[in-house]
């Protein structure tokens, strides 16, 4: 039997300022442990915890919760089958998929994305072992806290992302440019003088959104150099995402490959669980992955690959930092810049979440801050030699 902890629904003239979570899962024990966890934190709530995805679709506009953290497998009705019964009654709702770490929930997760879904989290095969619960507790309740947050304060929900799927499902570009331009106040710096060899994309929460949408576009840009990606992700689900990059993209894409050559034409993803740096070996540039401890809590993350490019590429380094929470790549995103080279962010209105862009935009180390659906073309133009 499934257990609400609300037995009404709160009037939103009253509701509290704490971000309003719904707990979906069949598993007592996740249950209990995430109802714990979300307890503990003085700006959020645990409005319900139900068992299944047909509990949580016949009560949703009773509850009306801000979040819902939603198990893919569960009785009666799975998450995959939920979320667009859910989205339908509650259009700005946050989901936040969750799931043990297998290829076919990997998959699936993937999947909501692009149904409507704002995050995933894959869930730890042993609640047992506490570095892996300390992990996803630290993840969930960052992803609960930025989303919950940014739902409260725009309760508008984005149409859902086209499929991560074949490619000749190519993604749509998003809203009018004329809705989504940056503020004037932005200070910008001029792009690098020097013809970019390289491109370099940093990407976290709505990444893989946005970089379907991105690599689609840019097939001008790939052609001439190599594209190298690192997106917060764990492993599987980059296996996963790189071959949805290769499908959308029609060029070769797939993780790095430690000492593998990097050449024009392919895309390279950090693999999951690792870093992925560029090394020189001879006249070639390599991929070198590295299973040092997180930066930025993140493994992979952005600054290791930006940074190390620098001794390959020096100034001739294009780079982007799109979607995203936390900071990861602003460092790396100086260091590019003091070497010569330039960095797009992707505009605060087309950001699932606007941290990492953000804080590249708030060091003042941008060349241009645009919406999601402006910046293939921008990088087709300034990879043909406008760099204006």
């Amino acid at each position: 039997m499934s257990v609400a902890l609300t037995s009404t629904a709160v009037p939103t003239s009253i509701r509290s300022d704490k971000v309003r979570v719904m707990v979906v899962d069949d598993s007592v024990v996740i249950r209990g442990m995430i109802s714990r966890w979300i307890g503990a934190e003085p700006d959020m709530e645990v409005v319900a915890s139900l068992r299944t995805g047909l509990d949580a679709v016949n009560q949703i506009e009773r509850i009306n919760p801000d979040v819902a953290v939603l198990d893919i497998e569960m009785p009666d009705l799975d998450g995959i089958s939920a979320l667009p019964q859910l989205l339908a009654k509650k259009r700005d709702l946050v989901v936040i998929m969750a799931s043990t770490l297998t290829r076919r929930n990997a998959e699936i997760s993937l999947k909501a994305l692009s149904l409507g879904a704002s995050d995933y989290i894959p869930k730890p095969e042993s609640t047992r072992e506490a570095t892996a619960a300390e992990t996803f507790r630290h993840d969930l309740i960052q992803k609960i806290r930025h989303l919950g947050a940014k739902a409260r304060r725009n309760p508008v929900h984005p149409t859902a992302s086209p499929p991560l799927a074949p490619g000749h499902d190519r993604p749509r570009t998003s809203a009018p440019a004329a809705a989504h331009t940056a503020p004037a106040q932005i200070a910008r710096r001029s792009f690098g003088l020097l013809s970019p060899k390289v491109l370099l994309i940093g990407s976290s929460t709505g990444g893989p959104q946005a970089l379907m949408s991105l690599v689609a576009e840019i097939g001008p840009v790939i052609d001439r150099v190599p594209v190298l990606i690192t997106q917060h992700m764990p492993p599987t689900f980059t296996t996963i995402l790189a071959e949805h990059l290769a499908r959308t993209s029609k060029r070769p894409a797939h993780e790095g490959i430690d000492g593998e050559t990097i050449k024009p034409g392919h895309i390279y993803l950090a693999p999951g669980g690792r870093h992925m740096r560029i090394a020189r070996h001879g006249i070639d540039a390599t991929i070198a992955l590295d299973d040092g401890p997180p930066v930025n809590f993140c493994k992979p993350a952005v600054d290791p690959m930006f940074t190390s490019a620098i001794d390959v590429w020096q100034g001739s380094i294009m780079s982007v930092i799109l979607t995203g929470m936390g900071s990861d790549g602003m460092r790396g995103g100086k260091d590019i810049v003091a070497a010569g080279g330039s960095v797009i962010a992707q505009d605060e209105a087309t950001s699932v979440v606007w941290g990492m862009p953000g804080a590249a935009v708030n060091a003042g180390i941008c060349a241009a801050v645009l919406p999601l659906n402006q910046i293939a073309p921008k990088l087709v133009r300034v990879f043909a030699g406008d760099r204006s």
